[in-house]
């Protein structure tokens, strides 16, 4: 269950998930990107991260921080969006659309400012450590999207009596755990270049 070999086989088969997560959150980067009504609530989302990383540059060991805070807070988020998934879908479906609404609403912005400030937010500040993020996000969604069905075909099942629902759910259960552990191990990588080689970039 845990060989890269079964890995890949099953993430082959959520590949349809995987197309909806991308599409949902592909919506909410063009919503961000185009909607000017959204300016106070992405602020405000912005706002609190700016007063985590004014804490964590005042700290002894910064980098170091950052890098904890990165991963926490993602691996957290994604680990919750798979199982909390189980709520319909509903939650992934939101977690998508906040996480495209940001980024298309930083890429808008930086836009205002001329092309070398989209190449050095995009190229630099995102892309790096992006690529990988995203990815692993996308992928949690995924999974929270498929349990979010699952949940729905059990309800069903209290009307059409289907059997082998119960064995169905234990095994797609068994099947995020090692997948759990690939998200995590694709956050650490993301959070290390995040606080290392993205700062350097900026800087």
């Amino acid at each position: 269950m845990f060989s890269p070999k079964e890995m890949l086989r099953h993430l082959q088969s959520m590949r349809h998930y995987i197309a909806f997560s991308t599409i949902f959150l592909l919506a909410g980067i063009v919503v961000g990107a185009t909607n000017p009504a959204l300016d106070a609530f992405i602020n405000s989302q912005l706002s609190g991260l700016k007063g985590v990383a004014e804490n964590i540059d005042s700290s002894s060991h910064p980098t170091l921080f950052l890098m904890l805070f990165i991963f926490f807070n993602n691996a957290i988020k994604a680990i919750l969006v798979m199982y909390v998934g189980s709520l319909f879908g509903l939650v992934p479906i939101a977690f998508l659309a906040i996480n495209g609404m940001l980024l298309g609403y930083l890429v808008h912005k930086t836009a205002e400012q001329g092309n070398e400030a989209v190449f050095t937010i995009v190229f630099k500040g995102l892309l790096p450590h992006g690529i990988i993020e995203i990815a692993a996000i996308i992928i949690a969604c995924a999974y929270g999207l498929r349990f979010g069905r699952m949940m729905l075909q059990g309800l069903g099942t209290l009307f059409t009596k289907r059997k082998g629902w119960g064995q169905e759910l234990e095994l797609f259960v068994m099947r995020t755990l090692p997948v759990m552990v690939l998200i995590v191990v694709m956050l650490i990588v993301a959070a290390v270049i995040e606080s290392t080689v993205t700062v350097w970039l900026l800087s």
